[in-house]
C-alpha cells in the first residue's frame, strides 16, 4: 500500500494519495490545486492515478478533482446523492473499489452535507480487515462536521448523530484520517494533529461521545463559528451549478 497524506494551509484542509504500488492504481481523495503535487507524488510513488474522488461538494474551497480527474484520464467520483451540473461517477453505500492489493469500502455519511461519503480501506497484503477510515469532514480529530452550510442546522445534526452511530460501531483500533485538522472553520477546537482512532475519538472528542441526539443537536448549534467566505458560491461551483465557472 501507498499512502501519502497533504496537509493545505491556504485553505485548510487534507487531501490524500492511496493505492497499491504493486499493481500501479492510485486514487486521489479531495485535492486541491495546484494538481501538480498528486501528479509528482503518484508518479514517485508508482501508483498511476485511476480514480480522484471528493467526499463531499465542499463549500470552503474550489475542488481541483474534476481538473485532476481530466489531466490523468482517471474517472471523477463523489456519492450518487450529488446533485451535479456534469457527469461522474456516481459511487453508491458498500461498494467495494479495488486498487490491486488495496480496498476502498464506501460509508454513505450525511449530515455535514447530504452526499458525504467515507472510504474505509483495506490492505490486503496486511490483513483482510480494514485498516483505517478516510472521514472526510463527518468526523474530524476534535470535532465532528458543521451541518447548518447546506441543510436546516437542527434537521443537518440528527441526519449526523445517525451517521455517527455507525462510524461508533467501527473497531475502536481503526486509525481515523480526516479532511481538515486545526484552522478549518469547518469545525470546532481541531487537533493539528491530523490523524487519530475511532477508540480514541470515541472517548475525547466531545461531540463524537454524545449518545443523546437531543443533546447532540443542542452540542451542534452551539458556538457555530462563522461560515466560510462565499460558502454558498464554493458549492455551487464545485457543483458545477455556475454557468461559465466549472472547473
Amino acid at each position: 500500500m501507498i499512502l501519502r497524506q497533504f496537509l493545505h494551509r491556504e485553505p485548510v484542509a487534507v487531501s490524500y494519495l492511496v493505492g497499491c504500488a504493486g499493481k500501479g492504481l492510485g486514487a486521489v481523495i479531495d485535492p486541491l490545486d495546484p494538481i501538480e503535487v498528486y501528479l509528482e507524488a503518484a508518479a514517485a510513488a508508482g501508483t498511476p492515478i485511476q480514480l480522484v474522488i471528493d467526499t463531499h461538494l465542499h463549500a470552503d474551497h474550489r475542488s481541483s478533482g474534476r481538473e485532476l480527474a481530466r489531466a490523468t484520464g482517471a474517472d471523477y467520483a463523489l456519492h450518487a446523492s450529488a446533485r451535479t451540473g456534469y457527469d461522474f461517477r456516481a459511487l453508491n453505500d458498500g461498494e467495494r473499489i479495488e486498487l490491486g492489493n488495496v480496498a476502498l469500502d464506501v460509508l454513505h455519511t450525511p449530515g455535514h452535507t447530504p452526499e458525504h461519503l467515507c472510504l474505509l480501506v483495506t490492505d490486503r497484503t496486511r490483513a483482510a480487515d480494514a485498516w483505517f477510515v478516510m472521514t472526510g469532514h463527518t468526523l474530524m480529530i476534535g470535532d465532528v462536521g458543521r451541518t447548518e452550510l447546506v441543510d436546516d442546522a437542527r434537521a443537518g445534526a440528527l441526519t449526523l448523530f445517525a451517521t455517527l452511530k455507525r462510524l461508533k460501531a467501527l473497531p475502536e483500533h481503526l486509525e481515523v484520517f480526516p479532511g481538515a485538522f486545526a484552522g478549518s472553520v469547518c469545525g470546532r477546537g481541531l487537533s493539528g494533529k491530523p490523524t487519530s482512532t475511532i477508540g480514541f475519538e470515541k472517548r475525547y472528542n466531545a461531540a463524537f461521545a454524545l449518545s443523546d441526539p437531543e443533546r447532540f443537536v443542542e452540542f451542534m448549534l452551539e458556538n457555530t463559528p462563522p461560515a466560510p467566505q462565499q460558502a454558498v458560491e464554493l458549492r455551487a461551483w464545485n457543483a458545477g451549478l455556475m454557468p461559465g465557472k466549472a472547473a
